[in-house]
């Protein structure tokens, strides 16, 4: 067993901290602070950092920024607009980052026993406490399981069709360059959690994920290598993305739903 992202007891250490941000990402962190306060003001309950910025390994110009804001209430399309032009202007203002991605959730959604080992272990697990009361107070304790696996990526069947239909609809190189980069990380991630419970630990580094992964599934190992290094260098290039859909994707969802399971369905209107 390997028990790095673990402690003694085999569970999840909450990765990320303030303390380890970079000095090139401290304006663009204070700046999100306030800009968050000013955005939603009393509807805010709580906010996050995740990702290679609170974990510590963001490049500047390159590394993207992530939130997460957690909501009074369920968010309204005005409350999604909002954060659209937040996560605009963000990526505006600071050359540091190459995008900014912001997820938006009602507190009790991300406390509902529907999203328990899904949205409830990625707040208290993989996301940095940045404003507010910090909702894993109020969740349980995780470890890499089978469950866990099934819940978080559990649904990539579900997901294709959408993917599929986004790169129909992409013509510019830039659609396409993010497009390579978000298919890479998802798959990158869908993979190593495929394997998790039988690694027995846990790690966000996609090439390390990928080299996990290359362990139990040696004939896909090539294939993993390659899409964490898009996901970390992106290309522009249809033909990446058209491989994952016609392959890697479709071979991942089946295998995944043979070892783990499918996803829980969510309640109609959640995505």
């Amino acid at each position: 067993m390997d028990l790095r992202g673990l402690d003694a007891g085999g569970y999840f250490e909450r990765e990320g901290s303030l303390g380890r941000v970079q000095p090139a990402f401290a304006d663009l962190v204070a700046a999100a602070r306030g800009r968050l306060v000013e955005a939603y003001g009393n509807r805010l309950h709580s906010a996050y950092l995740y990702g290679s910025v609170p974990r510590g390994t963001a490049r500047p110009g390159r590394s993207d920024l992530d939130l997460l804001i957690a909501l009074q209430r369920e968010p309204t399309d005005e409350d999604r607009h909002t954060a659209e032009v937040l996560g605009r202007g963000l990526d505006q203002d600071f050359a540091q980052i190459d995008g900014a991605g912001i997820l938006l959730y009602g507190k009790d959604r991300l406390l509902s026993e529907q999203e328990r080992y899904d949205l409830g272990w990625f707040l208290a697990c993989l996301c940095t406490p940045l404003l507010g009361a910090d909702l894993a107070e109020h969740l349980p304790r995780y470890r890499p399981d089978s469950l866990l696996a099934r819940e978080t990526n559990g649904d990539l069947a579900a997901l294709l069709p959408r993917w599929r239909a986004r790169f129909e609809a992409a013509s510019e190189p830039v659609e396409f360059r993010r497009m390579n980069r978000f298919f890479s990380r998802h798959l990158v991630r869908t993979a190593f959690t495929l394997v998790m419970p039988e690694w027995g630990g846990w790690t966000s580094d996609l090439t390390e994920s990928a080299q996990v992964f290359g362990r139990y599934y040696p004939e896909r190992a090539a294939q993993l290598r390659e899409a964490a290094a898009v996901a970390l260098e992106p290309v522009a290039d249809p033909a990446v993305a058209r491989r994952y859909l016609d392959d890697l994707g479709p071979w991942l969802a089946a295998e995944y739903g043979a070892r783990h399971g499918t996803k829980t369905p969510r309640p109609e209107g959640w995505t």
